[in-house]
């Protein structure tokens, strides 16, 4: 099983479950990296021809003759140019897996949620049990005394059984107990009581790339914010594309289209904020959602921020997304309600948000603390 992505005209990643592997150029002279060995394929109509680029064996002449220098520097090159040329794949193969990674964050999937089942007590450990009564019982017995040794045994053994009942006794009360709290907490989350949904969704978020939080809950509808790192952090300023000719190409990209990766990157992170909370809070049907921006510390050492985009998403929406296909730009403008986002006409890029004309979204940053949401104590 795998998939195929076009990043770009010419440029295609290949997932398998040997790994990833790209493809740049055109069908007349496109090169393969990646998963397996570096490879040149070309072809018209039907018939193609493929071969492996490098990794073959060099035979050198026997009878010791000098090499001359002129033959030695044409080698040095030679070896600087594949050195180059391995170098610029490697690149090529990182940045593609960026792009990659940026277009697949949504697709992440969250089991839903079912009544927590404390687990079974394990049983008693029989045999050190009836070793610790039997050397009590034996104690006073010689070696030789065999009646006197039988009856001690005798009674170590009903001894252990007692423990073992009583140990036994304990540890399934111990998991009633358990089994009750974990009840109370579902039934709990099941009616969407704040105090319950808020501590359930920050457990959630704990190993969230992009940091997220869970800020008010009110009926059935929770607040989420979500922090997401500037663009040049995300977003690599260069793509693999080929040249006319066929060769290997890191191009710079547009500043529209890094622009529109980034807007890629900052709903895909949205999408799976809101897939884990509904995930894992059964009851909730609706999140708000406030992206936030991290813009580097002020003059005061403290963190600032900046509102790129606010969102409402009903659970019914997502109902039938084909998460698979459709990139996470469209799912967020196909499936939110009241989406407020502010885009450079130019350029595309996202925009602070002017929260004096917002003051619904204002209200719920202000219930953000914003130190422990950036990690800056």
């Amino acid at each position: 099983m795998g998939f195929s992505i076009k990043l770009a005209p010419g440029v295609r990643i290949r997932a398998s479950s040997r790994g990833i592997r790209t493809s740049v150029g055109p069908r007349a002279a496109r090169v393969h990296f990646g998963a397996g060995r570096t490879g040149f394929s070309t072809g018209a109509g039907p018939v193609g021809f493929y071969t492996s680029l490098g990794g073959g064996r060099r035979s050198s002449r026997s009878g010791g003759r000098a090499t001359s220098a002129a033959t030695y520097q044409r080698q040095v090159a030679a070896q600087q140019r594949q050195a180059a040329h391995a170098q610029r794949v490697e690149e090529a193969q990182r940045l593609a897996q960026t792009f990659l990674r940026i277009l697949e964050l949504h697709r992440v999937d969250f089991p839903a949620a079912s009544r927590p089942i404390a687990p079974q007590p394990a049983p008693p450990d029989r045999a050190s049990i009836y070793k610790h009564y039997e050397q009590h019982a034996l104690a006073d017995i010689g070696l030789f005394e065999r009646a006197k040794r039988a009856r001690a045994k005798q009674l170590a053994t009903q001894w252990a059984e007692a423990e073992m009942q009583r140990q036994w006794a304990t540890r399934c009360e111990q998991q009633a107990a358990w089994q009750q709290y974990l009840d109370q907490r579902w039934q709990q989350l099941c009616t969407n009581a704040p105090e319950v949904v808020l501590d359930t969704l920050e457990e959630a978020f704990e190993d969230n790339e992009a940091p997220s939080a869970a800020v008010g809950v009110t009926d059935d509808e929770v607040s989420l914010v979500v922090l997401v790192p500037n663009m040049d952090q995300v977003v690599p300023e260069r793509m693999p594309t080929t040249t006319q000719a066929g060769n290997l190409s890191l191009r710079k990209l547009p500043q529209r289209d890094r622009a529109d990766y980034y807007k890629q990157f900052v709903c895909g992170q949205v999408l799976v904020t809101v897939r884990e909370a509904l995930a894992v809070a059964p009851a909730i049907a609706s999140t708000r959602v406030a992206v936030l921006r991290h813009d580097g510390p002020d003059s005061y050492g403290r963190p600032r921020v900046s509102c790129l985009l606010a969102a409402t998403f009903d659970r019914r929406a997502l109902n039938g997304v084909q998460w698979q296909t459709a990139d996470a730009a469209r799912i967020v403008n196909d499936t939110s309600t009241e989406l407020v986002l502010n885009q450079r006409a130019r350029t595309g890029d996202l925009q602070p948000l002017n929260l004096a004309t917002e003051p619904a979204l204002a209200e719920l940053l202000s219930a953000v603390d914003l130190a422990e949401l950036t990690g800056e104590q």
